[in-house]
């Protein structure tokens, strides 16, 4: 068994179990993104203790750098990273939209011109699955073309070929745990139905809705997300990718959406963001200068027990490493304990 559905909500939401060979992922979940083969400013122990136990990695990034090689002597990326929980592995469809102006695209792949150093890489479907083979994911992404938004429906319909095309040659590669397709068809309903049509006839292990919040407005993005889950299968996963917001998740989760990702918990703590409560702070602001309470009064991780609001800010404003690191180890606790907090409340 690869997912299990416990209980299902009065709404679509779904308490579930998804198993994978490096441990079991209690759903609706998030997952933090370690594009790097690194979260960034936290150690393992540090994810541990907060009760993470799935990152995101990335094939594009990490085939760049440190290379296919490094990995694949060292053993795999979890011996690579010291981390012996879960690892999902973006194919770099993503990439295919983000460094747009630094890609080719054809029905036979990706030719990425790399941002590092200028040197031109070729990413089809066999390849990629190849490095995540080697990377040893215990969750693999197919190659997919995410287009931005917005976009003429001539290009999202030749975005949701080459995607089809891109994953039927995907699963006839030899492979193993766990591979999940995408769907793709930006905010064309007709497309949205076609693309997931195509891919579940393909028979993954579980099903990501991609190519959403890459610019629409909010409540497109809610409508799209929702019209794609309802075409997927209920007895698999559902992996909304790149989301979100602590609010947009538990709307996310009542459509049946059962994993998340998402850099703002990482990339907000780093510039002195936190999530709360009571809303976001900004901890580098005046205001928190003499005040000696925690970031969040009702939290219980590490920065909440140990440090109050005035020393971090403090902590910023001089430009010290651990300003960051604690700010991100509180917002990655709020979005594990929000998690939480949704699968209980079902």
């Amino acid at each position: 068994m690869v997912f299990e559905v416990l209980k299902k909500s009065k709404s679509e939401a779904r308490l579930g179990k998804l198993y994978t060979p490096h441990g079991v992922v209690e759903t609706p979940c998030f997952m933090p993104v370690g594009t790097q083969g690194t979260v960034k400013t936290q150690t393992m122990d540090d994810l541990v203790e907060n009760g993470v136990n799935v990152i995101v990695a990335n094939t594009y990034h990490l085939y760049l750098r440190p290379g296919l090689d490094i990995i694949e002597e060292t053993g795999g990326l979890h011996r690579f990273m010291g981390w012996q929980k879960i690892i999902l592995t973006d194919s770099g469809g993503y990439q295919v939209f983000s460094l747009a102006d630094l890609r080719k695209i054809g029905e036979d792949g990706v030719t990425f011109q790399s941002h590092l150093d200028g040197s031109y890489h070729k990413f089809t479907p066999e390849s990629v699955l190849r490095a995540e083979e080697i990377f040893g994911s215990d969750i693999k992404m197919v190659l997919d073309h995410c287009v931005a938004w917005p976009v003429s429906y001539e290009e999202a319909n030749f975005a949701v070929e080459n995607t089809s095309r891109w994953a039927r040659q995907s699963i006839e590669c030899e492979h193993s745990s766990l591979l999940f397709g995408i769907v793709q068809g930006s905010t064309y309903k007709d497309l949205r139905e076609k693309s997931a049509k195509e891919i579940i006839e393909l028979g993954f292990d579980g099903y990501a809705i991609g190519g959403v919040s890459i610019g629409e407005p909010k409540d497109l993005s809610y409508e799209i997300a929702e019209f794609t889950a309802s075409h997927l299968p209920e007895d698999k996963p559902r992996y909304l990718m790149g989301l979100g917001e602590p609010s947009d998740i538990r709307e996310y989760v009542k459509m049946g959406i059962d994993m998340f990702d998402c850099v703002l918990p990482t990339r907000n703590g780093r510039t002195g963001t936190v999530f709360t409560r009571n809303g976001k702070m900004v901890i580098k602001n005046a205001i928190y200068k003499n005040d000696f309470t925690p970031i969040d009064p009702e939290c219980d991780c590490f920065a909440c027990r140990h440090h109050s609001r005035a020393y971090i800010r403090h902590l910023f404003n001089a430009g010290e490493m651990l300003g960051p690191i604690l700010t991100t180890l509180h917002n990655l606790h709020f979005y594990m304990q929000l998690m939480k907090e949704i699968r209980e409340e079902m």
